[in-house]
C-alpha cells in the first residue's frame, strides 16, 4: 500500500496540469489531534485508530493495480524515481546481498526494479490482496532473471513482525498510513529484525512546513523531516545518509530518502 503521490499545498500551481486542486484544500493538523482522545475517554480514542487504517483500505481497494494506480497518475516519474534509489542504495554500499524486505510494496514496483537486481531474495508486505498477487506476477514473470521472490506478507505494517534478519529493509510511500505510535513501534520491530550493519532505508514525502498535513481522501499524514528524524532516534536508530529525490515535478512534496543503522547500547 501506497501513500499518494501528492502536491504540497504551500507550494502547488493551480494552473498545473499534472496536479488536482483538490489537493490545496488540505488542512495543517496534528496528527496527536487526530488519535488522541481525552484521558477521561479513552474508549473514544480506541474507535479512532481503527478508522484511521480502515478508511485508507478502503481507498486502496478501489485503485487499479498498475503502476500509474500506485503514482497516484504520475506513473511516468517511476524510471526517475528509481534511477534516484539506485544511485541512493550503490552510495550506501550495502554490506550483505541476500536477503531485503519491501515494506508497503504495492505491485512489486520497487521490489521488481530497484532490489531484485541486487538481492537474492527479495519478501514484500503489502496489505491490499490484489496489489500483493500483482506483485507475485510482476516478481516472478520471464523478465525477472532470477527466482528471487520470497515471502509476501498480506498485512498491514502496523501488524507486521518479521521473522527473518534482512540485509536491507525498504520502505516507501507507506508510513504515512501509520499512527506516530505504530510507526515507533514499526521501526522498533524492524531494528531488531536487520543484520549487524544492516540498513534500514526510507523514502517519504515531507511536509514543507512544521506541521503534519492530513489527508482525508486516503487517510494517510505528511510528516515533516524532522518528526521521522526523531522518530527513528526514539526507535533506537541512528541515520547515516539522508537525500532529497531530485527531478520529481514542481509542485509535488519534496521526498527524501533516510538511511539508518541500529544505534548500538549506550550510543548518543
Amino acid at each position: 500500500m501506497y501513500c499518494k503521490l501528492d502536491t504540497d499545498p504551500l507550494t502547488a500551481e493551480e494552473d498545473s496540469p499534472h496536479f488536482s486542486k483538490d489537493v490545496n484544500n488540505c488542512k495543517h493538523e496534528a496528527l496527536e489531534a487526530e488519535h488522541e482522545a481525552p484521558s477521561s475517554n479513552e474508549s473514544k480514542n480506541e474507535k479512532v485508530v481503527p478508522e484511521f487504517y480502515n478508511k485508507a483500505q478502503k481507498y486502496w481497494s478501489a485503485v487499479p493495480a498498475t503502476v500509474n494506480g500506485m503514482l497516484g497518475g504520475l506513473g511516468y516519474i517511476s524510471a526517475i524515481d528509481i534511477q534516484g534509489s539506485r544511485i541512493f542504495l550503490r552510495e550506501l554500499k550495502v554490506p550483505g546481498k541476500k536477503l531485503a524486505l519491501d515494506c508497503g510494496a504495492g505491485i512489486g514496483r520497487v521490489s521488481r526494479n530497484l532490489l531484485i537486481p541486487i538481492f537474492e531474495t527479495v519478501d514484500l508486505v503489502e496489505q491490499d490482496a490484489a496489489f500483493a498477487e500483482k506483485a507475485r506476477e510482476i516478481c516472478t514473470s520471464e523478465s525477472v532473471c532470477r527466482n528471487s521472490l520470497g515471502e509476501v506478507y498480506n498485512m498491514g505494517l502496523q501488524e507486521f513482525s518479521p521473522t527473518h534478519k534482512y540485509d536491507l529493509i525498504w520502505s516507501q510511500w507507506v508510513l504515512g498510513h501509520l499512527t506516530d505510535p505504530d510507526l515507533v513501534a514499526f521501526f522498533r520491530r524492524m531494528r531488531l529484525s536487520l543484520q549487524p550493519g544492516a540498513y534500514l532505508c526510507i523514502k517519504e514525502n515531507v511536509s514543507t512546513s512544521k506541521e503534519v498535513i492530513k489527508d482525508d481522501e486516503d487517510s494517510s499524514i505528511t510528516r515533516p523531516l524532522e518528526s521521522y528524524e526523531r522518530i527513528l532516534r526514539e526507535a533506537g536508530f541512528r541515520i547515516v545518509r539522508k537525500v532529497r529525490q531530485q527531478n520529481f515535478p514542481k509542485g509535488l512534496f519534496p521526498v527524501y530518502m533516510i538511511a539508518c543503522k541500529s544505534q548500538p547500547l549506550g550510543g548518543n
